[in-house]
């Protein structure tokens, strides 16, 4: 079993990679002709007829992207579709290859004309981006500019071939005009770019085109990072005994909740009951307000200057979560470092306990879940996929950097990024749920790294659930919970 799906690597990387095929004998002009067909049936099958409603604008940089949109729309000409190309300089200043596809594409019956800053874009037309590719750094210029934001403001639907125009496909950053697409055809791989910095805001849905890379080419480099495989991760779900009983489905303690600060502890206990544990029993701080708890959670006031009844029941668990509303004053920093430096089974450390976590406090094998404000009060610096990795393989600690996309950092693995879930996530309460999924999961066995990354899977796919009944704008934590067991069944099944 691998949790470990396509490798992203760096544009950089992409270009090694066609460069070593290019000298074992590949062709660039069949590597262009493949994705242009490639990107032109991807197209075909997303627009619906009649196909005479659609006109099908492509927007030409002087770059080999422009060649594959003109490849692409010399297909779509022999589609029946109207096909009209707007580029930005003119075609004998592109590079040899996408002019001879352009003369091509004109010959097909395509219509080209040189973009100018009284151009318009065609209010109902389907946009092909083929301004720039991944090896694009720096900042937009020109009358590309003005296209760019032309696009952007109409109405249309936009496909960009590989890379969205004006995106860096190593940072993700961008400087200026950026093509915000509806969805990227990325060619072979996708691009680290696409999850860092400004780049999942631009790249929309992923799609992949084949245009002939050969496997053993493809897996020549070390990933920068990996999606997440969701066969693996059905693979990794627990599997369930007809004869197991409640400690053998999985006890979870946790030590959450302080005055004034229920829910949270709430939500992680409920969502761990909700994620297959048997048996959750919470300690909380003397004063803590829990009449609105299930029935089924087990809840036990502790006082943090004596923490026998908890350690006494961590002989008995099989994971821990600490921090959901734990609190941060001195007494929760004191009972923290004291639990940390003394337990044995796998433990969740959240929210509060990441506020007051030291470095020389964290068992191994412990997962943290951090959004990036916290890690990078963790780190004393931005957190970044370099610097993340580094602190997981000194502390030998798994991280969950909670985002958009949410990505797994573990020691001796490349970074696994889970792309599901959705923009109503980013509300109160959705990480204490995710805390408690997680917990469940270790709890049932799973190793750290596993737990991690189904829980954050599982997580994303009942926010998407969430968000398909109440949208985006109203899912509230707590739909999370009560649209876990769809994510289960999607995964399961």
């Amino acid at each position: 079993m691998t949790l470990d799906g396509l490798p992203v690597i760096t544009a950089s990387g992409m270009r090694q990679i066609e460069e070593a095929a290019y000298d074992a004998g590949a062709s660039d002009e069949k590597f262009m002709e493949n994705a242009g067909h490639g990107i032109a049936h991807l197209l075909e099958q997303e627009l619906i007829t009649p196909r005479t409603s659609h006109e099908i604008c492509l927007l030409i940089g002087k770059g080999n992207n422009g060649g594959d949109a003109f490849v692409a729309g010399t297909h779509l000409l022999k589609k029946g579709f109207k096909v009209t190309a707007y580029l930005t300089i003119a075609l004998e200043e592109c590079s040899a290859l996408s002019q001879g596809m352009g003369k091509r594409f004109e010959k097909a019956g395509g219509t080209t004309t040189l973009f100018q800053e009284t151009s318009k874009i065609p209010e109902k037309a389907v946009i092909l981006d083929g301004l720039l590719g991944t090896g694009f750094k720096g900042k937009v210029e020109g009358i590309m500019v003005r296209m760019i934001e032309l696009a952007n403001q109409s109405e249309c639907s936009i496909y960009s071939i590989d890379i969205p125009s004006g995106l860096n496909g190593d940072t993700g950053e961008t400087s200026g005009a950026v093509i915000r697409a509806d969805t990227t055809y990325f060619l072979g791989l996708p691009k680290l770019g696409f999850f860092i910095g400004q780049g999942w805001e631009c790249v929309g849905a992923l799609q992949l085109v084949d245009f002939g890379l050969s496997r053993a080419h493809l897996e020549s480099l070390q990933p920068a990072a990996t999606l997440i495989s969701e066969e693996g991760a059905k693979k990794a779900l627990p599997k369930i005994k007809r004869t197991r009983h409640k400690y053998e489905a999985g006890y979870v303690v946790a030590l959450a909740g302080h005055p004034g600060m229920p829910g949270a502890a709430i939500m992680s206990c409920l969502s761990a009951l909700r994620s297959g544990a048997g048996i959750v029993r919470l300690f909380y701080r003397e004063g803590t307000e829990l009449s609105s708890a299930p029935y089924e959670l087990i809840c036990e006031a502790l006082d943090f200057n004596d923490l026998s009844p908890l350690f006494e029941e961590l002989t008995r668990a099989k994971a821990l979560l600490i921090g959901p509303g734990m609190g941060r004053d001195a007494l929760a920093a004191k009972a923290l470092h004291t639990i940390l430096t003394a337990i044995k089974v796998p433990t969740v450390i959240d929210a509060d306990a990441l506020f007051h976590l030291k470095s020389e406090d964290l068992p191994k094998n412990s997962i943290l879940t951090p959004h990036t404000g916290e890690m990078k009060r963790l780190l004393n610096e931005t957190p970044n996929h370099a610097n993340c990795q580094n602190y997981v393989e000194k502390h030998q600690v798994t991280l969950l950097l909670k985002g958009a996309p949410t990505t797994i950092f573990h020691p001796g693995h490349p970074p696994l990024i889970i792309t599901h879930g959705d923009p109503g996530m980013a509300t109160a309460g959705t990480g204490d749920v995710l805390t408690g999924i997680i917990a469940a999961l270790l709890a049932q066995q799973l190793a750290p790294r596993e737990a991690a990354a189904l829980g954050a899977l599982l997580h994303a796919l009942a926010g998407e659930h969430a968000a398909s009944i109440e949208t985006s704008y109203s899912v509230i934590a707590t739909d999370l919970i009560r649209h876990l067991p769809e994510a289960f069944l999607e995964l399961s099944e």
